[in-house]
């Protein structure tokens, strides 16, 4: 009886271990000092079956958001970086994206706010899952965090590279997962500038 208690604990925890086990990215700037990666879909089913005990982070602007869709699974949206509509970026026809200044305190302040502390895990999501993914997860290295995931395809996912529908963003991520997701915000979740 006691090694079959063993037996199904071990399998017990090879599957939840299985569950929440994205592939460490090839690309070096996307990995991050955890080593902690998530797909969309078991960044939900994390949320979903840990709820209050982590913090699920969108980490895009709430302009993006705002135009490319919200999922209300997150608890609070603390942007990485935010476009500043008074710069242009020269390479690119769009305006500069800046580094909020705040980022970790904003990010130690949403822990509170949720009742955690820095031991809670955090999943961070952005766009894609490299752009700012990880930038924003090193953004949180050594600062005494435990635990920071990365979900590695994002809210939109990877473009398609060939076709008529080439650039668009339809390969996986969030949206293209089946995930719940809209176009309507929660206020009280997105990023508010003091």
């Amino acid at each position: 009886m006691k090694s079959l208690f063993i037996v199904i604990t071990l399998l017990g925890a090879t599957c939840i271990g299985a569950v929440h086990a994205a592939e460490r990215p090839a690309d070096p700037a996307r990995q991050t000092p955890w080593d902690l990666y998530l797909d969309a879909r078991e960044a939900y089913e994390m949320k979903t079956q840990q709820g209050d005990k982590i913090l699920f982070v969108d980490v895009r602007d709430p302009l993006e958001i705002m135009f490319a869709g919200f999922t209300d699974v997150v608890d609070v949206n603390v942007p990485f970086l935010i476009a500043n509509r008074n710069r242009w970026h020269d390479q690119k026809p769009v305006f500069a994206m800046e580094p909020n200044q705040h980022f970790e305190a904003d990010i130690a302040a949403a822990l509170v706010a949720h009742g955690l502390d820095k031991n809670a895990s955090i999943i961070l999501m952005c766009r894609s899952g490299g752009e700012r993914g990880a930038p924003s997860a090193k953004a949180l290295d050594g600062k005494g965090y435990k635990a920071v995931y990365v979900v590695v395809d994002g809210f939109e996912g990877a473009s398609i590279k060939d076709g008529e529908r080439k650039n668009w963003r339809l390969v996986n991520g969030w949206k293209n997962a089946g995930l719940p997701w809209g176009y309507t915000l929660n206020k009280d979740k997105m990023y508010m500038p003091q």
